[in-house]
């Protein structure tokens, strides 16, 4: 089978970011599928263009059955609302362009957010006579009307009828998270299959100790709470900034943010302002490289601002922590809490609640002997239930029942 993927965010492993799509493309492609992407130049999570993305043709597995094709984008990502709008709409129409030159393809992937790139994956499926897959990785733009980045009316009225076009055109939808189901089918989805985020177990040792990068950033002996992931507005890390502040006499605990994003220059002039020394910034790692990284922590941290809407996710982030076999502070209510819950994987955090973060990393400080055995549960957990590998097999069958149909 031939699968066209459309997908302006795509992460390679050896890239920073997300990196689901990269991961069951390389399972389909060991089982002979042969995948292309089309994907952007610039990384999502920074903005920038990074060494490994200057070929605009890039070939995976031995050149085998992995095609990367990067679409022009216009890169000034982070700037404001409107940049990001122009950014998305150039991939759009530049991805289309490259995706019409692909022959011989049976099925076309799109995947939001961005979700205008969905229109592009419609009319490529369309004119190729090949089935259309759409996949919603979040509720855009609900996402975005809720936390406020999504304002004028106008916008918000046309950005829903395209939400609701492109979920009635789909021949399959497929959503990450069972939290998604509802809106989805109110807005006139029918056949959705819930193929969820995970992590592939083989990528990370619960064993490892992380001991290179402690001694790479001078972490040595100290006790590691650490966020990875986009510093942006959804992320709320201003709430970790103030429960450093609230634990700062603690000074065998260490807090770090690992990642970018648009409010990490804000965030770190606020850690100036408060005089923060236990809190510490260190720049995105490939995936290939977050192994290390999680490994060198204690308790690592997964938080969202607190919106109604938020309560539908199941984040990436917590499924490599349970991977690296690490405890999770998830501030975070919802369906994810549930799965941390049942996991025995961490501890809930009432969300927007800097002394509940504080106190919840005191309480794991404290407590070394169940943080470890919180971490390996959550490990044993994703195993059963959110491995890479098996959800791909899952995707596998679901896309040649399409084919096939």
């Amino acid at each position: 089978m031939h699968i066209l993927l459309i997908h302006q965010a795509f992460a390679a492993i050896d890239e920073p970011g997300g990196t689901r799509h990269h991961e069951m493309a390389k399972n389909l492609a060991v089982k002979g599928h042969k995948i292309t992407v089309i994907a952007s130049p610039i990384s999502y999570l920074t903005g920038n263009s990074a060494k490994q993305r200057i070929p605009w043709i890039e070939k995976q597995d031995g050149g085998k059955n992995i095609t990367i094709l990067r679409a022009f984008t216009y890169r000034a990502l982070h700037k404001s609302f409107v940049h990001r709008i122009f950014s998305f709409f150039s991939f759009m129409f530049s991805s289309f362009f490259i995706g019409i030159k692909i022959k011989n393809v049976d099925l076309v992937w799109g995947t939001s957010p961005p979700i205008f790139q969905g229109l592009t994956a419609w009319l490529l499926a369309r004119l190729k006579s090949a089935k259309f897959l759409f996949e919603i990785r979040d509720l855009w733009p609900a996402f975005a009307v809720a936390v406020g980045v999504l304002k004028n009316p106008l916008l918000i009225r046309l950005s829903t009828l395209l939400e609701k076009f492109l979920y009635r055109r789909a021949d399959q939808l497929m959503v990450n998270s069972p939290g998604f189901i509802f809106h989805i089918q109110e807005k006139g989805g029918k056949d959705i299959q819930l193929i969820p985020n995970g992590a592939d177990a083989t990528m990370f040792d619960p064993h490892l100790k992380g001991l290179g990068f402690r001694k790479k950033h001078g972490l040595e002996n100290k006790f590691i709470a650490l966020y990875a992931g986009a510093h942006g507005m959804s992320n709320d890390l201003d709430v970790v900034l103030d429960a450093a502040k609230i634990i700062e006499d603690q000074k065998e605990i260490a807090i770090i943010l690992l990642g970018d994003g648009k409010e990490k220059q804000r965030l770190i002039e606020k850690v100036k302002g408060l005089n923060l020394y236990n809190l510490h910034f260190i720049p995105p790692v490939p995936k290939d490289e977050m192994q290390e990284a999680l490994a060198a922590s204690d308790l690592c941290i997964a938080i969202l601002k607190p919106i109604e809407m938020y309560k539908t996710v199941y984040p990436n982030k917590v499924f490599d922590y349970m991977a690296a076999g690490r405890p999770t502070a998830l501030a975070i209510n919802g369906v994810i809490r549930q799965v941390v819950e049942e996991a025995n994987a961490g501890v809930f955090v009432k969300p927007g609640n800097s002394e509940a973060l504080a106190e919840a990393i005191l309480k794991m400080f404290s407590s070394p002997e169940k943080s470890i055995s919180m971490g390996l549960a959550g490990r044993a957990y994703l195993e059963k239930h959110f491995d890479r590998k098996v959800l791909t097999e899952k995707f596998e069958i679901m896309i040649q029942k399409m084919v096939e149909q």
